[in-house]
């Protein structure tokens, strides 16, 4: 069974730091690009960061480049994402999710990540 499950959500005051990690299990890790993304009340589920798990090659939307860092450990089958100098805006339900073709579908088109974990939920308060 293919299972994705982050976590490390929670609240935290504006400029603080969260790691959200998410667990893997149930497919090839290596051959597996993962992607967070996260979704605000209202708002549309828009990209964060993507990992390609083959090579290491990373991906940051604009709005946390120099302040969220994507990681993966391989052995473990765990993805990181280190999130520093949090705003309220980063407010939102974070999700990870798998794709085969490198962070294709992550810089694309999120509907065609294969799997999806169930979220964790980060607060920023101001």
């Amino acid at each position: 069974e293919v299972q994705l499950v982050e976590s490390g959500g929670g609240l935290v005051q504006a400029g603080g730091s969260l790691r959200l990690s998410c667990a893997a299990s149930g497919f090839t890790f290596d051959d597996y690009a993962i992607g967070w993304f996260r979704q605000a009340p209202g708002k549309e589920r828009e990209g964060v960061s993507c990992v390609r798990n083959n090579d290491g090659v990373t991906y940051y939307a604009d709005s946390v480049k120099g302040r969220f860092t994507i990681s993966s450990d391989n052995a473990k089958k765990m993805v990181y994402l280190q999130m520093n100098s949090l705003m309220p805006e980063d407010t939102a339900v974070y999700y990870c999710a798998a794709e085969t073709f490198g962070c294709y579908y992550y810089t694309t088109n999120y509907h065609g990540m294969a799997y999806w974990g169930k979220g964790t939920l980060v607060t920023v308060s101001s």
